[in-house]
C-alpha cells in the first residue's frame, strides 16, 4: 500500500480548502494551543478539536460543523422542547403569583422567592452543567435533570403550603432546569458555525411557547379540575417532552479537557466588567413585571383572573419575534449595539406603567414591554461573546456572566414584592425601582460600548 504525502503546499493546501472566515477566526485562536490528536470513532469522522461550553463554543475539527441537515436541526428541535420545559415554565411563573397570594394569603414577597430560585438556579447551575457536554457526561447530566423535573413537577401536584411549594417549584424545578438549560445550549452550538445565531434565537423561543402553552392549561384547566390535576397535565407535558429529547439527542463531539470555572483576568476588562455590571442591573428588574402584571391588573385595575393570564401571554407570546429578529441584526451592526435599544425601553415601559390605569392601556404596555425584554434577553450571551477576543475564553467567560445575573434574578422579584407589600399595595416605589433599574444597566452598557470602542456610533460591538 503506498501512502500519499503532498508534493507541495499546494497539495496540502488542496486537502483543507474550507477557508470560512468564522471558522477561520475561531481556529485562530488556537495557534498557541498545542493539538491533542484523538483517535477516530469507527463511523465517525477524526476530530482533533476542543469545545467549550457556551452558546458560541469554539470548534475546531478537521471537518467543519454541518451547519444544517436532518440531525443537527433535529438536535435544535429538541433544544427547543427543553427550553420549552424549562424556562417556558419559570416565564409563566405569573400565573401562580397572584393565585398562590389569594390561596395561601402570603406576602407578594414570599411568593415571588419560589419564581425567582428557580431563575437563580437555571442561571447558577448552568455554569457548572455546561461543562457537562466537555467532560462526556451530557447525558447522565441530562437525565438527571429528567428525573428532578418531573419529581419536582408531580410533587408540586401534591403541595398544600408554602414550604412545599418551595421544595418542589422552586428547589427541584430549578435545579432540574439548572441541569438541562446550558448543555443542551452547547450541545446545539457544536452543530452550527454560520447558522449558529438564528438556530440559538430559534431554542431560545422555547422559552415563548412554553410561557404560552403552560398558562393557558392553568388558565383552562384550574377552574375545572383544580390544582393538583392542572399541575399533573403540565407534568405529563414535560414527560412527553423529555422523553423525546433523552431519546433523540446526540452529542457531536468527543470529550475533552476543560478550563477553569473563574478567569479572574476578565475582571481586570474594563468593556467586561461594565457589560456583567449593566446586565445585572437589567435583570435585577426584568422579571418584575413577567411576575406582577396579573396582579396589576386584578387588585388596581379590577380585572378578572382569566384577563390577568391574557396579559401574560400577550407579554410572552410577542417574544416569537423578538428573540429572532435582534439575532439577525446582531450580526449587522454587532449585539450589544442591538441591546441598548431594548434595555432603554423596558425602562421606558417601567415609569410608563405608572400611568396605566385601564385595561386596554395595560396591554398595550406587556406588549411594548415584552417585546423589549424578549430582545434583551435574546441578546444577552451574544454581547458576552462580543466582548470576548480569545475565543477558548467564551464558555467560562459566559458562565461567570451568568453566576452574575443569578443573584440579580434572585434578588429582584423578592424587592419589588417587599416595596409594593411596604407601600400597602400601592406599585408606585416598585415600578420606579424597575425603571431606575433599567436606566443604570443601559447606562453601564453604553458605558461598556464606549470602553471598548470609544464614540464611534457606526463601530460593531
Amino acid at each position: 500500500m503506498t501512502s500519499y504525502e503532498p508534493k507541495n503546499n499546494r497539495d496540502h493546501e488542496s486537502i483543507s480548502s474550507f477557508k470560512d472566515p468564522e471558522i477561520e477566526q475561531e481556529r485562530g485562536s488556537y495557534k498557541s494551543e498545542e493539538l491533542h490528536t484523538i483517535e477516530p470513532v469507527p463511523g465517525e469522522p477524526p476530530l482533533a478539536s476542543t469545545f467549550s461550553h457556551g452558546v458560541a463554543a469554539s470548534i475546531r475539527s478537521v471537518e467543519p460543523a454541518p451547519d444544517g441537515g436532518l440531525q443537527a436541526w433535529t438536535q435544535v428541535a429538541m433544544a427547543h422542547l427543553t427550553i420549552f420545559s424549562t424556562w417556558g415554565w419559570v416565564t409563566s411563573y405569573g400565573v401562580f403569583q397572584e393565585y398562590y397570594r389569594t390561596s395561601l394569603g402570603l406576602d407578594p414577597s414570599a411568593i415571588s422567592w419560589i419564581g425567582s430560585v428557580q431563575i437563580f438556579l437555571l442561571f447558577f447551575l448552568g455554569t457548572f452543567s455546561g461543562r457537562a457536554l466537555d467532560a462526556g457526561l451530557f447525558r447522565p447530566v441530562y437525565f438527571a435533570g429528567t428525573i428532578l423535573q418531573l419529581l419536582g413537577i408531580f410533587s408540586m401536584s401534591a403541595a398544600t403550603n408554602y414550604w412545599q411549594l418551595f421544595l418542589s417549584q422552586g428547589l427541584c424545578l430549578g435545579i432540574a432546569g439548572g441541569l438541562q438549560f446550558c448543555p443542551v445550549m452547547s450541545l446545539v452550538s457544536t452543530y452550527f458555525v454560520k447558522k449558529r445565531s438564528f438556530a440559538i434565537g430559534f431554542v431560545t423561543i422555547g422559552s415563548c411557547t412554553g410561557g404560552v402553552v403552560f398558562p393557558i392549561v392553568v388558565q383552562q384547566l384550574l377552574p375545572r379540575i383544580g390544582f393538583p390535576w392542572t399541575i399533573r397535565v403540565c407534568g405529563f407535558l414535560m414527560l412527553f417532552t423529555n422523553i423525546l429529547t433523552n431519546l433523540v439527542f446526540r452529542t457531536r463531539l468527543p470529550p475533552r479537557k476543560t478550563g477553569p470555572i473563574v478567569e479572574w483576568s476578565s475582571f481586570k476588562e474594563l468593556p467586561y466588567v461594565l457589560y456583567c455590571a449593566g446586565m445585572f442591573f437589567n435583570f435585577w428588574g426584568l422579571y418584575f413585571a413577567f411576575f406582577y402584571v396579573g396582579s396589576y391588573g386584578r387588585n388596581v385595575i379590577g380585572m378578572s383572573y382569566h384577563d390577568s393570564i391574557d396579559l401574560l401571554l400577550t407579554m410572552v407570546s410577542i417574544g416569537f419575534v423578538w428573540r429572532l429578529l435582534p439575532n439577525y441584526f446582531s450580526d449587522i451592526i454587532g449585539a450589544v449595539n442591538v441591546m441598548l435599544p431594548f434595555s432603554i425601553l423596558c425602562g421606558v415601559m417601567c415609569y410608563a406603567w405608572i400611568g396605566v390605569h385601564s385595561k386596554a392601556s395595560l396591554f398595550v404596555f406587556a406588549a411594548i414591554y415584552g417585546s423589549g425584554s424578549a430582545g434583551l434577553q435574546s441578546m444577552f450571551p451574544a454581547g458576552l461573546s462580543s466582548l470576548t477576543s480569545d475565543l477558548k475564553k467564551t464558555g467560562v467567560r459566559m458562565g461567570m456572566g451568568f453566576t452574575i445575573v443569578s443573584f440579580a434574578c434572585l434578588t429582584g422579584p423578592p424587592l419589588a414584592g417587599a416595596l409594593i407589600s411596604h407601600d400597602n399595595g400601592h406599585y408606585l416605589p416598585a415600578q420606579i425601582w424597575g425603571g431606575s433599574s433599567f436606566l443604570l444597566g443601559s447606562s453601564l452598557l453604553f458605558a461598556a460600548r464606549t470602553a471598548k470602542v470609544g464614540l464611534h456610533l457606526r463601530q460593531k460591538v
